[in-house]
């Protein structure tokens, strides 16, 4: 078997996003990657988004960096950057900006193209056009080149009021997770014909969203006044994805789903204390290093 080729051929890899909550589940992507545990589809919104071209691309080093080592970057964001229209993360910089200036070197952050294309495994990211409400979903086929590529996983990553929108081929995107899949790809991967799902969450088990209060929803709509409907999806989330994360755990107590539950999640969305960041990350790992055999037993099993 090619070193490009799945060795799993009847389960969906699903990343849930959540800005620098990554940092924990980057632990899980090593542990895959380490394992040789290779999925023919892989699914990510936001965060997930970049866990999935980071796996696809077999870069063990790159999974950690990107949640981690980016924050000491200084052009990486901040209250300045905000106040610039940058944007809290300065989006631009840290997908097609990197990207583009460390081709081709050996530096961590540099973008293992030849390999994500070679992959056999197929990507599925998503977006959210701010002016329709459609939810747009790419794969490899839409991205030919690497800034084809980080221009889809940065729109799929725009947190509202946290970073600019991205625009591609004349259309604006924001966070995929205002999209119908909520946040974790699960119906999207059914559509594709999966019964098995194998998801990794950034949120520790049991957790629900609460409600926006009046105030937080005040604030988006005025914010987005001549787009609104970023929020009204925002304020529509929180009951959308409680419902999603009930479905996850009926098909986790049906045996149709392995999900990684983080254990406690040290960091918020927004973190940018290196110190902490890798703390999580070991932390993700050394839970992910205890429960890998079960996961393999899983998906060995039908």
């Amino acid at each position: 078997m090619s070193q490009y080729e799945p060795n799993i051929d009847d389960v969906a890899l699903i990343f849930e996003g959540g800005g620098m909550r990554a940092s924990y589940t980057a632990g899980v992507v090593t542990t895959l990657l380490e394992r040789e545990l290779n999925f023919p589809k892989v699914y990510g919104i936001s965060a997930g988004a970049s866990h999935t071209v980071n796996y696809v691309s077999r870069d063990i080093e790159r999974s950690r960096a990107s949640f981690t080592d980016l924050v000491r970057d200084p052009e990486f964001g901040g209250v300045g950057s905000f106040l610039s229209g940058r944007g809290f993360f300065n989006a631009h910089h840290l997908y097609e900006g990197i990207a583009e200036d460390l081709a081709g070197t050996d530096e961590v952050m540099a973008f293992d193209f030849e390999t994500f294309l070679a992959n056999k495994a197929e990507v599925h990211i998503e977006g959210f056009d701010w002016e329709t409400g459609e939810t747009v979903a790419w794969t490899k086929a839409d991205m030919p080149t690497m800034l084809d590529m980080m221009l889809r996983v940065r729109a799929s990553s725009t947190m509202p009021l946290f970073m600019p929108p991205t625009t591609i081929d004349g259309r604006t995107y924001m966070d995929g997770g205002m999209g119908t899949s909520w946040g974790i790809c699960l119906d999207a991967a059914r559509r594709d014909g999966f019964e098995r799902f194998f998801i990794v969450r950034t949120q520790p088990r049991g957790y629900r969203k609460k409600p926006l209060g009046a105030l937080s929803r005040a604030v988006f709509r005025a914010a987005f006044r001549n787009h609104p409907l970023v929020a009204e999806r925002t304020i529509e989330r929180p009951s959308r994805y409680n419902a999603l994360c009930d479905e996850v755990e009926r098909l986790e107590r049906e045996g149709s789903a392995c999900v990684f539950y983080p254990d406690e999640m040290p960091v918020d969305n927004k973190e940018t204390n290196w110190e902490k960041l890798c703390a999580s990350y070991d932390a993700g790992y050394a839970q992910a290093q205890r429960e890998a055999a079960s996961w393999e037993a899983w998906i060995g099993g039908r």
